[in-house]
């Protein structure tokens, strides 16, 4: 048994080096089981059942009942994974030691005990799952307590990247890294996909194009699925991907189904389609990266109305123990049954982004507020799906609209966010512009410096100059405040300066500080005399920039 256990190690060792290694600990049950895994580590404990010609493994009802130190109790559902093989998956956030015991309509599956010690997280990046903050329910925290600045990066297609890799990810960690290392810690992916209607470019190389895959979700192809039997190659290989994205930190934003990318989907409530959806909760439940989504654009192509959406939430509900976070990828859907998920992710395109975000973010008061989508994608050097906006510069303006109306962001480039995924866009040698995906590394350092989830929105009034109620803070741009005298206000290039209108400090004085969202660099000037009508002008005057302005306290 020893050596089952090194072996699989190993394995991991090669496929996750560094920090990402054995972020799933595996082993096969044995009598008297017990084993050790840090906080918020995956376990997964094997169990061999008798060959049974005559049902499908996968309708077979498995799980195991944990039960923590302080007699806390999960009912964990299990899954099949080949062979014979029943998986029971497992992780805690709780120290301590656990025990299980399975049940199963399967007799030789039902009844085994075991135990599993808790210790306490030695893994670099780990902060358990993302959640509410209980004192601010329109801010993300993470598990430990630390301030979470969400900030999304689409590849829908992440799935297919090393598909046909048994050796390893090494394009998908490629990818991913430069994903992480700019700033982004959100990444946003279809399970599956099979491919796009609009029209792309001819020219796309072989290694980029991941559009029409040999394979689906379930057996067979898409055009001659099995919905009986599911693609166990497909869910092993994401457990791959969840494996390294939680070793780096990053948050995995599953969308079960997507309607316009062309999946030869079973029809609604089939047990196909319950054979899917299903599984994927029961496997992926213990990430404590994973935060669910029903759907990429729920309620449209005809294809899902809102009873189905509903039931769809309520099934998460039930067979999910580790209560992720759950959201719907359609404002339709989330702003009539807004009750229903845990944050709100809105689509726009509009012009008036801002306030249409602001708008978003106080009718939904009690939980934070996502722009999943706001319609630009910057360009890539082979044709695909264009939005409405392209350049790099206004996608990144308009994602600083979102953060500066109280409403976390996202980004696309589109020769990753879709069935063309240049999955080294940074390397040297290629003929094309880079993205940049710079621009968000300084965006994401900022609001590090500048702890997001402390800081509320401004709601302008209609007037300027009107001194009656609350005040706008400023005459133009997008104003933050912290209430403890810290004020960030992003400045639109159109601006030839801002006017600031704020409350008289005891000091008298302002410190003002600019910051060039482009660059990452920060322009102290000297302290400044307070008035209640103060002009300020950009050192990068017609150019998108932020302001922050502080009060200078008293001495002693």
């Amino acid at each position: 048994m020893f050596t089952r256990i090194y072996t699989i190690l190993i394995l991991w060792a090669l496929a996750f080096p560094a920090n990402s290694f054995a972020q799933i600990q595996e082993a096969a049950f044995r009598s008297a089981f017990s084993s050790e895994v840090e906080t918020w580590q995956v376990h997964d404990i094997t169990f061999k059942g008798k060959k049974d010609r005559t049902n499908n493994p996968f309708h077979v009802i498995f799980g195991a009942i944990y039960t923590g130190p302080d007699g806390q109790t999960q009912k964990v559902p299990g899954f099949y994974n080949g062979n014979e093989e029943w998986v029971s998956r497992f992780s805690a956030s709780a120290e301590g030691t656990w025990t299980f015991e399975t049940y199963s309509s399967k007799p030789e599956l039902s009844g085994l005990t075991g135990n599993l010690t808790i210790l306490p997280n030695t893994r670099e990046n780990q902060k358990g799952a993302v959640g509410i903050d209980s004192q601010n329910p329109q801010a993300f925290v993470y598990e430990d307590g630390d301030s979470h600045f969400m900030l999304a990066f689409e590849l829908d297609w992440l799935f297919a990247l090393d598909y046909d890799n048994t050796s390893g990810i090494p394009r998908t960690k490629q990818l991913l890294s430069q994903v992480k290392a700019n700033g982004f810690n959100h990444v946003v992916a279809n399970i599956y996909a099979f491919d796009v209607a609009w029209g792309i470019a001819k020219d796309v190389p072989g290694k980029y194009f991941y559009g029409r895959p040999t394979y689906t979700a379930w057996g067979g192809t898409n055009d001659n699925p099995d919905f009986s039997t599911l693609n166990l190659r497909l869910f092993n290989h994401w457990d791959r991907i969840l494996a390294y994205m939680q070793a780096e930190g990053l948050d995995a934003h599953l969308m079960i189904y997507v309607w316009n990318k062309l999946v030869n989907w079973p029809k609604m409530h089939t047990q196909g389609d319950d054979l899917y959806f299903d599984y994927i909760i029961h496997r992926y439940q213990a990430f404590s990266n994973v935060i669910w989504d029903v759907s990429k654009e729920a309620l449209d192509y005809d294809r899902a109305d809102p009873p189905y959406i509903i039931e769809r939430i309520k099934r998460i509900r039930q067979l999910d123990s580790f209560d992720r976070l759950l959201t719907v990828h359609d404002y339709e859907f989330n702003s009539r049954h807004g009750e229903l998920v845990d944050f709100i992710s809105i689509q726009s395109w509009r012009s008036n982004l801002h306030s249409l975000m602001l708008q978003g973010r106080a009718f939904h008061s009690d939980k934070p507020v996502v722009n999943i989508e706001h319609g630009g994608y910057e360009k890539g050097p082979y044709k695909t799906f264009v939005g409405n906006y392209t350049s790099p510069e206004t996608c990144l303006a308009r994602t600083y609209e979102c953060v500066f109306a109280g409403v976390y962001g996202s980004y696309y480039w589109q020769n990753t966010s879709w069935n063309i995924v240049i999955y080294d866009p940074l390397a040297e040698g290629h003929d094309f512009d880079p993205p940049r995906f710079d621009y968000y590394k300084h965006l994401a350092n900022f609001f590090k410096k500048y702890d997001y989830n402390s800081f509320k929105p401004s709601v302008p009034k209609i007037t300027t100059n009107s001194r009656i109620g609350a005040d706008n803070l400023a005459t133009n741009g997008y104003a933050l405040s912290n209430g403890e005298g810290i004020y960030l206000m992003f400045i639109p290039k159109d601006s030839e300066r801002v006017n600031a209108v704020l409350p008289q400090p005891s000091s008298k004085k302002m410190k003002i500080t600019w910051f060039d969202i482009f660059t990452g660099e920060y322009l102290e000037k000297e302290a400044r005399g307070w008035s209640s009508w103060m002009e300020l002008i950009s050192p990068w005057q017609y150019q998108d920039s932020v302001v922050i302005i502080e009060e200078v306290k008293d001495c002693c």
